[in-house]
């Protein structure tokens, strides 16, 4: 049972959604496990397909008028869906989802300017393609630009606040402002986007990366070596959402999953997986209760196993009780 906005409220957005947006950009119940790389949720009330920043500020100026102003709440951003799990009764709300139609990249010298919609594989692409080195890090992480830089993605050594200069954001209010490198406070997981969640809602818009001249054959080498590697020791023949908890201080959550016992612990078709045991997979068909679940019990026998908590990089959106 979804909880949240009424159904008066809903059919009062959709209709002035429907008065601002085309008809293709707005979907009634939407199927989240479309929208998500664990392949699982329930249906959104309202999901918009935004193309620009221009859209963007409608859509926050229709919510504001509502009085919808708490993110994951009355309100929900969506990039590539590669970090969160959705739960089974899906959404009550909006899901502005920043689309395949909001990922520009140009080239200007050194630097990638690049939408929030693009995929960090995409920018990998066109930064080799350029013979801009320093990316190819994220080839394989499997989100979109803006919820990298929420979490400040990383791999294999790099992250993004190695490579970002600046990035545009927007306020609820519709307002346009820019943040350096430093002002968007960077470290493991986190930034400024993160930190405005529960207060005044950030959402980027484009990121100004700085790379530096590189030969192409050799950026080309570093992403392959890179991707056998990810094949190599990563589940990606099965649905996730990438490493499935933080890295603790100390500490690599692989191997305590593992110290655990629990290299192939199952709870319905939800698997710690035999590959990597830091991926939580959806083997065949599983719910999202069913990972949730998954995850609550790892954390409780790695706790009883070293004593150290883990924390979920997994963001959980819905209703999980």
């Amino acid at each position: 049972m979804k909880t949240g906005l009424s159904q008066e409220v809903i059919q009062r957005l959709h209709e002035r959604f429907s008065a601002v947006f085309r008809p293709e950009q707005i979907l009634a119940d939407e199927n989240m496990s479309a929208h998500t790389t664990f392949r699982v949720g329930g249906a959104a009330d309202i999901f918009v397909e935004i193309d620009s920043a221009a859209s963007l500020a409608k859509a926050f100026g229709i919510l504001k008028s509502e009085g919808l102003t708490r993110l994951n709440t009355d309100f929900y951003i969506l990039g590539n869906g590669s970090n969160l799990l959705v739960s089974d009764s899906g959404l009550r709300g909006v899901v502005l989802h920043l689309s395949k139609q909001f990922d520009h990249i140009r080239v200007e010298g050194t630097t990638l300017v690049c939408e929030a919609g693009a995929t960090l594989a995409a920018i990998a692409r066109k930064a080799c393609e350029n013979g801009l080195d320093g990316f190819s890090f994220a080839a394989g992480i499997p989100g979109s630009l803006g919820g990298a830089i929420v979490m400040n993605a990383g791999a294999y050594g790099g992250e993004m606040k190695q490579v970002v200069k600046s990035v545009r954001l927007m306020t609820m209010d519709g307002e346009i402002i820019e943040k350096s490198a430093e002002e968007m406070h960077f470290s493991y997981r986190h930034s400024l986007v993160k930190e405005s969640m529960s207060l005044s809602p950030l959402v980027v818009l484009e990121v100004t990366i700085a790379l530096t001249e590189g030969r192409r054959e050799d950026i080309q080498a570093q992403m392959e070596a890179l991707a056998g590697k990810r094949r190599e020791k990563q589940p990606l023949e099965y649905p996730s959402a990438g490493s499935t908890f933080k890295r603790p201080e100390g500490y690599f959550a692989g191997k305590l999953i593992d110290d655990a016992g629990l290299r192939g612990f199952s709870v319905g078709s939800a698997q710690v997986s035999e590959k990597h045991c830091g991926f939580v997979i959806n083997r065949d068909n599983a719910t999202a209760a069913d990972i949730h679940a998954l995850i609550l019990e790892v954390q409780k026998r790695v706790k009883a196993s070293s004593g150290v908590v883990l924390e979920p990089e997994v963001i959980l959106l819905g209703n999980f009780e």
